[in-house]
């Protein structure tokens, strides 16, 4: 089966049946990552812009947090890890060339500390399994406040699939990526992907333009 659970399609989907409306200001203390409105949550998500030589599959999209998005974002019992969660985004690409795809998640919270509470239900609750049983720890470097991955295989002839997970501030950020080919996403290319999330989450907390790209 093409990634386990592959939520890209169905989460982008649902997301814009929604429409992408503005939100409320950014807030926060001075001294404490700020907590996103849902434009900057928008801006967070990569555009075409952000990544050359890939295709929109599905365009950066922002919501409030709802019930329905809570069941979509924290699958767990309870839809643990969505506590105290504002807005929620998502995004999703192709590469021709390589037959890769990419899916880009975010969940914007009200503090650091509520996102740090929720990084472990939801990494080990669920999203730590979505490159399949016999994936691999993947080193990510000094990447966000707190950072995992695993790379693994997605489908029946040995195609790569890769997950990752990242805290940076008030948000927790995911990218899913696979390909319908041998070698056509590596480890590399999956630490580039995460690089370019986790640094666009960072420049909108600091209330600076968001510009983060891959080989920028």
């Amino acid at each position: 089966m093409f990634m386990k659970q592959w939520w890209g399609t169905a989460i982008v989907a649902a997301l814009l049946l929604t429409g992408c409306g503005g939100g409320v200001q950014t807030d926060g203390a001075s001294d404490k990552a700020a907590a996103l409105s849902e434009d900057r949550v928008r801006d967070v998500l990569p555009d075409d812009e952000a990544m050359p030589d890939w295709k929109q599959s599905a365009r950066p999209t922002a919501v409030k947090m709802t019930d329905l998005y809570r069941r979509e974002a924290c699958p767990v019992k309870g839809n643990a890890g969505c506590e105290e969660s504002r807005f929620f985004g998502a995004s999703t690409f192709r590469h021709d060339d390589t037959a890769a795809y990419v899916s880009f998640l975010v969940i914007a919270y009200n503090s650091e500390e509520a996102a740090e509470r929720a990084y472990d239900v939801l990494w080990d609750g669920y999203y730590g399994d979505k490159a399949g049983p016999r994936a691999k720890t993947l080193e990510l470097g000094p990447l966000g406040d707190e950072r995992d991955a695993r790379f693994g295989t997605s489908g029946f002839n040995g195609e790569a699939g890769a997950v990752t997970q990242t805290r940076v501030g008030t948000t927790l950020l995911w990218t899913e990526a696979a390909s319908t080919g041998k070698g056509g996403i590596d480890e590399e290319d999956v630490r580039e992907l995460a690089t370019v999330l986790a640094e666009r989450s960072r420049q909108a907390q600091n209330g600076d333009a968001v510009s983060a790209s891959l080989g920028g």
